[in-house]
């Protein structure tokens, strides 16, 4: 396979991974206003704590679902006890976040020690699968399926449910949503724990595509806050597209053009940001 069609591969997978972590990224910001730089510190932990689970003799698998249990109840303990006091003070936030994220590596390096961890492909997905001629190995397109398949569950459970409908109220208009009788603080943990246990879902996925280390944090949330940027605060749609989008342009920024790669993943993000602050797909404020 020549070297182009190994990136658009390993881009296409990347794309799958960054899209669970920026999805819950969006949610959170788009729906809370809660700027989480935390956010890739959950992506990191959920890896670890499936590697531990996984040999404690899970399976990958269940391992990855527990830890995206386990992300979400600690996710929901950080919003409740930490976030919800500082409710509308974005620099708070920004800092309480911020802080959180050096703690979490800080304990991630302690349990887990410095070296990096490569989890071994999940059981009947090794190998490679032929896609249009080209050579895909299976776990990663199963990486591209499983982060399809979330957004369309996601789109369907935001805009074609009575619980999306009420969390949409609960951001438009949060005082009248609780005089019709919405829980809004339930609902904003609820959203807050449903995008901790994404990017942990993420993390564990891609253990055995990225490698877990300590630093993977710090790696993927700017990517996130780029997908973000691009796809438009709040958009599913812009998320998945934005995922792919910037999975391509770093891959082969980093292995074509390495002296200009920061410039080819930045570049479209401060395009979009002079032209078209709310993003691609991202709802022009009213």
């Amino acid at each position: 396979m020549s070297i182009l069609l190994i990136l658009a591969v390993n881009s296409i997978a990347l794309g799958g991974v960054l899209f669970l972590l920026s999805a819950g990224f969006s949610l959170i910001f788009g729906l809370m206003r809660i700027p989480n730089l935390m956010h890739g510190s959950f992506f990191m932990l959920g890896a670890y704590l499936s590697v531990s689970f996984a040999r404690a003799g899970l399976g990958f698998w269940g391992a990855a679902l527990l830890s995206c249990a386990a992300m979400a109840v600690i996710g929901g303990v950080i919003e409740r006890v930490l976030l919800r006091r500082l409710a509308g003070q974005d620099l708070a936030q920004v800092l309480l976040t911020l802080a959180m994220s050096f703690i979490i590596a800080d304990v991630c390096l302690m349990i887990w020690t410095g070296d990096p961890i490569q989890p071994p492909t999940p059981s009947g997905l090794q190998g490679a699968i032929r896609v249009f001629s080209v050579i895909f190995p299976i776990f990663r397109l199963v990486i591209v399926l499983i982060a399809v398949t979330i957004a369309i569950a996601l789109w369907l459970l935001i805009d074609w449910t009575r619980l999306g409908a009420m969390i949409r109220a609960g951001v438009d208009d949060a005082a009248i949503a609780r005089v019709v009788g919405i829980r809004v603080s339930r609902l904003f943990t609820l959203v807050f724990c449903l995008g901790a246990a994404l990017a942990a879902f993420g993390g564990a996925i891609a253990g055995p595509f990225l490698s877990i280390y300590p630093g993977l944090d710090a790696d993927m949330l700017p990517l996130a806050l780029i997908v973000v940027i691009l796809g438009g605060i709040g958009s599913l749609l812009g998320a998945l597209l934005g995922s792919f989008l910037i999975g391509f342009l770093y891959n082969f920024g980093q292995a074509m053009f390495p002296d200009l790669a920061y410039v080819i993943l930045f570049l479209p993000m401060l395009l979009v940001l002079v032209l078209r602050p709310q993003g691609l797909f991202g709802r022009t404020p009213a």
